[in-house]
């Protein structure tokens, strides 16, 4: 059984949302929109946040609505094979993922951090492909793996972890 989800031990990784990938991809504004909530949430609450850009020269860079924050290049579907990636990324650290393409970058990240001890946490509602039985047959794969298949507001309200936090309002009226 995972502990809820601790802010002070969480890393969002943002897979390969980029400018040349993401209009292929099957209800992507939901993915776009949750993946910004995520990522603004982790800013506001002070949690690290990390893009990677799968070949960004033929994939082009991180969305617009993304872009302006570090990202890190690879060429290998599994991040965890970039070298320094899992020096970033704490023993104990919750590793939330979004981004895409689900069934290939972000389930092979995934089983890679899981392979390295990591607790995974897969956003589905924050991750996509361009066919919806891919993303949904990578989720049913993860969670079969140990990975925690989670919700854009489940993150957030874990990381709040009460309505009494200083930023749960403009959290709440971020998602709403």
């Amino acid at each position: 059984m995972l502990p809820a989800i601790d802010p002070a031990r969480s890393l969002l990784v943002v897979i390969d949302l980029q400018a040349r990938l993401v209009p292929v991809i099957a209800e992507v504004d939901g993915v776009l929109a949750n993946a910004r909530h995520l990522v603004e949430g982790a800013e506001k609450l002070g949690v690290p946040v990390l893009l990677t850009e799968q070949n960004p020269a033929g994939l082009g860079g991180t969305v617009p609505e993304l872009a302006g924050r570090e990202a890190m290049a690879k060429m290998a579907f599994d991040v965890t094979r970039t070298p320094g990636f899992l020096d970033r990324v704490p023993a104990q650290a919750d590793v939330i993922l979004a981004g895409c393409e689900a069934h290939i970058c972000v389930l092979q990240t995934a089983l890679g951090l899981l392979a390295a001890g990591r607790r995974v946490r897969v956003v589905q509602d924050a991750v996509g492909s361009r066919r919806t039985e891919n993303r949904d047959a990578a989720l049913r794969r993860l969670a079969a793996q140990g990975a925690d298949i989670v919700t854009t507001e489940m993150v957030l309200f874990e990381w709040l972890g009460s309505a009494e936090h200083p930023q749960f309002r403009e959290i709440v009226r971020a998602v709403k």
